[in-house]
């Protein structure tokens, strides 16, 4: 298992939690920052850098992590990349529907929601699997369709 990790300034104290928990749980990780504290910086280059990271790695259970104050601008950043699949989620539930169902690849948090279950939320993301049935599949290939 391999986890890429980014935030922008508003998701940097949440990114750093969770980078402590990975090295807790020894799941290797790569941090993509923000490595210090910057009010200024912009939550699509952590998003780039992690999507990009993605599409290069092709191993299995590989996954991205994002971090901005809403997961929106992460979110839709990541999204623009041809096979990836970002998604919001904000409970484990939704976790399990979204790898099920749309084999997602990168999960954003809201550093604004989840001060304390993250580790619950991540562990539902990187445990469930995609569902082998062809509708999820067909609908997966269509996400990169033009």
């Amino acid at each position: 298992m391999q986890i890429f990790l980014g935030a922008d300034h508003r998701g940097f104290e949440l990114k750093n939690r969770i980078a402590e928990w990975l090295q807790d749980q020894y799941i290797p990780f790569t941090d993509f920052g923000a490595a210090t504290y910057d009010a200024e910086d912009d939550y699509n280059d952590c998003a780039k850098a992690v999507a990009h990271a993605i599409l290069s790695n092709r191993e299995p259970d590989t996954f991205g992590i994002l971090v901005c104050n809403s997961a929106q601008g992460v979110s839709m950043q990541a999204n623009r990349f041809k096979g990836i699949r970002a998604a919001i989620c904000h409970n484990p539930n939704e976790c399990i529907e979204t790898r099920g169902h749309n084999d997602a690849n990168i999960l954003c948090l809201a550093s604004d929601q989840h001060t304390n279950d993250y580790a619950e939320i991540i562990n539902a993301f990187i445990h469930s699997s995609p569902l082998p049935d062809q509708k999820y599949q067909r609908r997966k290939q269509k996400l990169d369709e033009d």
